[in-house]
């Protein structure tokens, strides 16, 4: 079972779907024994940082989901959801991010329209979130800001340069893309997770 953080805010349940299609048991879930349960866990996001940060803490879904990260469970934030794992971003100054990761969540550079809404291919390293996949490959993007670069960053997008598409450290997974909404290779991401979830099992 994959267990889908149920804050309530944004359209979780398009992420739980995009779950079931590949064949998960993916459940839109509150309940912190649910989340320990299960085999892995998504945080989606959209809308205003600030906001969804909020919503997560008044859910007490905060410390389920680092729990879940610190003991080793496939973890997988998507969009703002990925967003909320730095320490901070510049869409809300007066909120603190969730730490797990380092550095801050920036405004896209001037020059460019914002928010990006469009596709756009990654570049990208090898790395098991992107397997199976041939290049070029193209994901969904609707976003005004993104993280800093980091060591963790395994994929980026051109964007008035470089912009962070992905992270992976060790089970923690992140994309500043809509796997949901990138047809087959988005898809085939969601597969990838569900294939690290079994292996964790094993």
């Amino acid at each position: 079972m994959i267990a889908v953080l149920d804050y309530g805010i944004g359209n979780l349940r398009s992420a739980q779907k995009a779950l079931e299609k590949v064949g998960a048991d993916a459940v839109l879930t509150a309940d912190p024994a649910e989340i320990a349960a299960a085999a892995g866990v998504v945080l989606p996001g959209v809308g205003h940082v600030g906001r969804c940060l909020e919503a997560l803490r008044e859910s007490a879904l905060e410390d389920p989901a680092k729990a879940a990260i610190d003991a080793g469970k496939p973890f997988l934030g998507i969009c703002v959801g990925m967003q909320m794992l730095y320490d901070g971003s510049d869409e809300a100054p007066d909120t603190k991010g969730m730490g797990v990761l380092p550095g801050q969540v920036r405004l896209l550079p001037d020059g460019v329209k914002r928010p990006q809404m469009q596709w756009n291919p990654l570049d990208h390293r090898p790395t098991p979130m992107l397997a199976g996949m041939d290049d070029p490959i193209w994901m969904y993007f609707v976003h005004s800001y993104a993280p800093e670069m980091t060591a963790d960053v395994v994929a980026t997008c051109d964007y008035g340069g470089p912009v962070v598409a992905a992270v992976v450290r060790d089970n923690l997974w992140a994309t500043q893309f809509h796997p949901e909404k990138s047809g087959a290779a988005g898809l085939r991401l969601l597969r990838n997770f569900c294939a690290a979830c079994s292996a964790e099992r094993r």
